[in-house]
């Protein structure tokens, strides 16, 4: 009697490898980052290339620009408008100061005081970019006219007298005067001051200011000792967002000032639009990122937090 044996099983096919979970997980966060490395290098990168080999051209818009490695335009830039660049921190720099001063207690009020009408405030202070940063700046023409009710106030509380004797005004007029250009710089870049100072408020914790009443802190005491240093953040943050674009902020300079009151961004951009001297342009474009680049970092190093370092 014979016996029927079973055929062996056929062995399983081999699956696809796949890659380990780990490593998918590793290249994750890259592959996020990828449209942003993109975008950089495509609008940031290549064009500073660009303007850095253009920098150091010589020629004619006729005969065309070659690069002949001519470092010395740099100096000439300097040497030749070193004015525009000092004019531009000295209006930048006040235009800071001044969103810091009217900043911080609008940004302190937000934060702690607003209640039900924060969220009201916060449009208010969002809203003028809604507009056109052109049609707020054309504004203030209106707003600083001769013949308007701020310089009459100003005139007859005998404002300008000290602002003309301080060199900001000229006469009984605010119009192009460094205080105009000043005024809408300030304006213009208010709301990039507050809005760090409002975040970094927000974030302190409100049972620090009852235990600095609980050991009997003056609120001048706890706003020095608790509030402002913890706000820190904010500060350098709002100092910075105000500062960089306003060093080269051109059309307050053009709307509200003079040609005593250019900045390093007016002469950038008659080099580039109207004069078409395309390699001194861009040596002064180079020189201000350099200058706010030392600026930043001095800064930073100086009054910086652990948020920001």
């Amino acid at each position: 009697m014979s016996t029927v044996t079973d055929a062996p099983p056929l062995a399983p096919a081999p699956a696809p490898k796949e890659r380990p979970p780990r490593k998918r997980r590793r290249l994750t966060p890259y592959w996020l980052l990828l449209p942003g490395i993109l975008w950089l290098l495509v609008f940031f990168a290549l064009p500073m290339v660009y303007q850095a080999s253009t920098s150091v051209q010589t020629g004619s818009l006729e005969d065309g620009y070659q690069v002949t490695w001519h470092f010395a335009t740099y100096w000439d830039a300097v040497a030749d408008y070193w004015p525009q660049f000092l004019r531009s921190i000295v209006y930048a720099g006040a235009a800071t100061v001044l969103c810091l001063v009217l900043g911080y207690p609008l940004a302190y009020l937000i934060a702690f005081r607003a209640g039900r009408w924060r969220n009201l405030i916060l449009v208010l202070v969002i809203a003028p970019f809604f507009t056109s940063f052109l049609i707020r700046t054309l504004a203030w023409k209106t707003i600083l006219a001769d013949s308007g009710p701020v310089v009459g106030a100003l005139n007859s509380l005998h404002v300008l007298d000290v602002t003309s004797w301080l060199g900001i005004t000229a006469g009984d007029r605010v119009l192009a005067t460094p205080l105009a250009v000043i005024c809408g710089l300030t304006y213009n870049f208010l709301p990039f001051m507050i809005l760090p100072l409002y975040t970094s408020l927000e974030r302190i914790d409100g049972r620090l200011h009852e235990a600095a009443g609980d050991l009997y802190a003056r609120p001048f005491t706890t706003f020095r000792k608790v509030t402002f240093p913890l706000s820190m953040p904010g500060v350098v943050s709002g100092t910075l967002l105000t500062f960089i674009p306003a060093s080269g902020d051109y059309v307050n300079a053009d709307l509200l000032g003079s040609t005593d009151t250019r900045m390093v961004g007016n002469v950038i951009q008659t080099q580039f639009l109207r004069i078409l001297d395309y390699p001194t342009a861009a040596a002064l474009s180079f020189v201000l990122m350099a200058g706010i680049l030392a600026v930043v970092t001095l800064y930073i190093r100086k009054s910086g937090t652990e948020d920001l370092v």
